[in-house]
């Protein structure tokens, strides 16, 4: 059974969050991180990836509208259940891979 890719829905909401978070970060290496983080999605066990997927593709249907902005601010703040987790699912594995591969990142993303 093929996995389903999970880069249309995943990709945009992190590009988005990291962005927001990390606004020093140069765009080529947010898409290195952004294509780390659905590379590790993707690599998920399949129950595991199947619910992170209709999460971030409910997050995804929101950031179709026209207020994406305040979305991804509720969705970085939020403590429900499942929804919260899925921001810091991303930022987990986005800030692992910054640090890790450029460990004199600065804390908002600007290079040394």
């Amino acid at each position: 059974m093929r996995s389903v890719p999970s880069a249309p829905l995943v990709g945009p909401f992190a590009d988005l969050l990291l962005e927001r978070d990390l606004p020093s970060l140069e765009p080529s290496r947010r898409d290195l991180v952004v294509t780390f983080v659905i590379r590790r999605v993707d690599g998920l066990p399949s129950v595991m990836h199947l619910g992170v997927l209709l999460i971030a593709a409910l997050v995804r249907l929101a950031l179709a509208l026209p207020w994406q902005q305040p979305v991804i601010g509720f969705m970085s703040r939020t403590t429900l259940p499942l929804l919260g987790e899925y921001p810091r699912l991303v930022r987990s594995l986005g800030y692992a891979y910054i640090w890790e591969t450029w460990p004199d990142t600065a804390p908002d993303g600007a290079s040394s």
